[in-house]
């Protein structure tokens, strides 16, 4: 897959095939398939348009499984800063669409989580790269 990125920041980015819009579709549709909860969608350039501004295209996603997260935020309460799980999806200068999200275990090693609280989060993720390709 072209363009998965993994930075020191803990931020995964994953080049899609598809617009912005599209592609959040295909997340959203692929997380209802699997029975993982949506919370909202955020549509940042739309907001942006409303309030007199232009933008590239750019949405967020807020999803998860309170069964995978619960779990994290009873070991610590803070862990609730990144969870639920979110989903950045924007188009660059050059009309390119990238998705970002969290690495998991970036998170987990943020709120110094046991190593094994990793797997609640990461089983997500592969949803993410799937709606990326064609």
């Amino acid at each position: 897959m072209a363009g998965t990125e993994n930075t020191d920041r803990g931020i995964v980015r994953i080049a899609s095939h598809h617009a912005v819009g599209e592609t959040m579709d295909r997340i959203e549709s692929l997380l209802k398939q699997r029975g993982i909860m949506v919370f909202a969608r955020i549509d940042f350039s739309g907001d942006a348009a409303r309030a007199g501004l232009t933008m590239r295209p750019e949405q967020l996603l807020i999803f998860g499984n309170p069964k995978a997260g619960t779990p994290l935020m009873q070991a610590e309460p803070a862990a609730g800063l990144d969870l639920p799980l979110k989903a950045l999806v924007w188009q660059d200068a050059d009309a390119r669409t990238w998705i970002a999200y969290n690495d998991p275990q970036y998170v987990v090693r943020r709120h110094a989580l046991a190593a094994a609280l990793s797997a609640n989060l990461a089983a997500a993720m592969p949803i993410l790269e799937q709606a990326a390709q064609p």
